[in-house]
């Protein structure tokens, strides 16, 4: 299982929000590709690139950012926020990117997701963002009445890299992953799933583990950010060893 720091990217600084409340900011670093780099440095296999701008505007908004961290750094990256064509997914691509994240353009239409899977096989991640099991779009401020699981199932057979599920209501809470509802989207789909949100101890990350079908990766933010865990033990829990 990948242990996949997250930069968020408000106002082209490093951020957390909490529960997606862009009133419940926490700013971390006005030098994005520092901070990437410090990851990469101390054992990242990937990092997660989120534009939150972009999420609440429609369009890509820190490009900037993105593009010095994606100069600078050597481990993949995946990135998402305001990717809502396939032109934004292209240059996201073509900024470097070894995986674009699509949420809210692929809920609402889902021709618009087969389109970009068939444009970019293996490419293309779905981010499913979602709240008691249902869906929101438009950087978390829009409820659909899709059920996360639903469209999972839908897509089982896309070439998708990866469907990333994140429970909105445990992100920046540290209190622990949703399991429940990572067992029963695992369960519908064939696409390699990536869990976000809440994921804050080892213990977490054991857990993560134990389920079945298992999780490939687990996004992690607010935890290694205030220092509740450190990257090294967090791959140290994902591997099986101690420090």
């Amino acid at each position: 299982m990948e242990i996949i720091p997250a930069v968020d990217l408000r106002g082209g600084r490093v951020v957390r929000l909490i529960q997606g409340d862009p009133s419940r900011e926490t700013r971390y670093s006005q030098d994005p590709a520092a901070v990437a780099r410090e990851w990469e440095r101390r054992g990242a296999p990937r990092l997660h690139l989120v534009d939150l701008d972009g999420a609440l505007l429609g369009s890509p908004a820190n490009q900037q950012a993105l593009r010095e961290i994606l100069r600078v750094i050597r481990i993949p990256a995946q990135v998402g926020g305001g990717l809502r064509s396939l032109e934004a997914v292209r240059a996201a691509l073509d900024l470097g990117a070894a995986v674009a994240i699509v949420g809210t353009a692929a809920i609402r239409d889902a021709g618009f997701l087969e389109a970009a899977c068939a444009a970019f096989p293996g490419r293309v991640a779905l981010g499913l963002d979602a709240r008691a099991g249902m869906l929101l779009t438009s950087g978390w401020v829009e409820v659909t009445v899709i059920r996360a699981t639903d469209l999972a199932r839908r897509v089982s057979d896309f070439p998708l890299a990866a469907i990333i599920y994140t429970d909105i209501q445990r992100d920046g809470m540290l209190e622990g992953p949703d399991l429940p509802g990572l067992a029963a989207m695992a369960a519908v789909t064939r696409v390699p799933l990536i869990a976000s949100g809440g994921i804050g101890s080892e213990r977490d990350i054991h857990a993560l583990k134990a389920l079945a079908p298992p999780v490939g990766g687990a996004i992690i933010g607010k935890a290694l950010y205030d220092g509740r865990l450190t990257l090294e033990a967090a791959l140290h829990a994902a591997a099986g060893t101690s420090c």
